[in-house]
């Protein structure tokens, strides 16, 4: 057994309380970065680090059971390592040669032990986020000595998830190089969030069903709304760093192509183009609500589930986003709840039935889909077309 795991621990179901109101407290504008480096119980180390990793995920992992939250915020701090590469390396072949490299660092040998993952200069570091993201960079090794401990297949389903992921960021990368910083159609939109948000929440259905069935493998109907669940929940994140996306030369639709490098106060005609263009995503990205209940409903969890109330908490984030991002465009949104106490109160009692999450989640899609017929029959925007399947999902 490894030595960190000999220290005495206090059961994960009395830590999550503790884990969760420290999600619900922490700065992570001002991470406490010498907190951080002073830690060296690996175990300590992830918990303390992944809200922020991980944002509104994290709550989503510490409400999972225990085997199922380790393995999640140890890939899911995997995955923050490849984002930082993407996000902080302005090379393109430093870039991808760092993904390269930080996936082929788990050709493991015989004890299991990845090789230490290509490193980040703190320099690169344009506020506390960059700070923590690159200090776990070049602390991944604690996050390793969490997944050695884990069980081989489970090793192996993480395994999948970050080479799949560093395979589609290389692809996004030599992307926008090859198109001057632009991603030009929807196809592309959706394969890069494919990659990004679309793979992480296979990776959760297949940990999933491997607990519950110890199975992992996935239908084609079930990893078809795996990724339109990743779409959904990425657009968010590509809605929100429109502005910060252009400064550092990206954008996610060609017409903000004239924008690239720019910043967007005091031009109105960018303004308003950003404003357009946020507006359509976040319609395109309403419209993909249907796959969520059905993802979430088709995952066979037991009667007893904190993981159901994890995907509700999950959903509800988004909503609270998106119903931000509606105002952001000057739209005026749907109702809810704005704090994470009222959300996590709102998703707790999914844990024991399914009917309750099923009622929260078919409401969430009636909100979001009545939203976009408003908004379309006022004249705004028609959006775009979306991959989707026909909603099968029932009441």
């Amino acid at each position: 057994m490894l030595a960190w795991r000999s220290r005495v621990r206090l059961p994960f179901l009395v830590q999550r309380p503790v884990l969760l109101l420290r999600d619900l407290l922490v700065d992570r504008e001002e991470p406490d970065l010498a907190d951080l480096e002073s830690l060296q119980d690996p175990e300590a180390f992830m918990w303390r680090v992944l809200p922020h990793a991980a944002r509104t995920f994290s709550s989503c992992i510490v409400l999972l059971p225990a085997p199922l939250a380790r393995a999640s915020a140890v890939a899911y701090l995997y995955c923050r390592c490849l984002d930082s590469y993407e996000d902080l390396l302005p090379d393109h072949r430093e870039r991808e040669r760092a993904l390269r490299d930080f996936a082929n660092r788990f050709q493991l040998p015989s004890d299991r032990t990845p090789s230490p993952p290509p490193t980040l200069d703190p320099a690169l570091a344009r506020d506390g986020r960059d700070q923590a993201h690159i200090l776990l960079v070049n602390r991944c090794q604690l996050v390793d000595e969490v997944f050695r401990s884990l069980a081989p297949p489970v090793q192996e389903i993480i395994l999948d998830l970050v080479r799949g992921m560093a395979k589609g960021m290389i692809w996004s990368s030599g992307t926008f190089q090859h198109q001057q910083g632009i991603l030009v159609d929807e196809e592309q939109v959706s394969r890069y969030c494919s990659y990004v948000l679309g793979l992480p929440t296979v990776f959760s259905a297949r940990l999933l069903r491997f607990h519950h069935q110890n199975d992992p493998r996935l239908t084609a109907d079930q990893t078809e709304d795996a990724l339109l669940v990743g779409e959904m929940v990425q657009l968010a994140n590509i809605t929100r760093d429109i502005e910060k996306d252009l400064l550092r030369g990206v954008a996610y639709d060609p017409r903000l192509r004239d924008g690239l490098g720019c910043t967007v106060p005091g031009n109105p005609n960018l303004k308003e183009q950003v404003r357009q263009v946020r507006q359509d995503l976040l319609l395109r990205a309403l419209r993909l609500v249907p796959a969520y209940r059905r993802f979430t409903l088709n995952l066979g969890f037991s009667r007893f589930s904190f993981g159901r109330a994890s995907a509700v908490l999950m959903l509800l984030f988004t909503d609270r986003y998106y119903r931000s991002c509606a105002q952001r465009v000057g739209l005026k949104a749907w109702n809810g709840p704005r704090n994470g106490l009222a959300l996590l109160l709102q998703c707790l009692p999914a844990t024991f039935s399914n009917s309750w999450a099923n009622r929260v989640m078919q409401r969430t899609e009636h909100q979001f889909l009545n939203f976009v017929r408003e908004v379309q029959g006022e004249g705004g925007s028609q959006g775009s077309g979306v991959r989707s399947r026909e909603d099968g999902s029932g009441g």
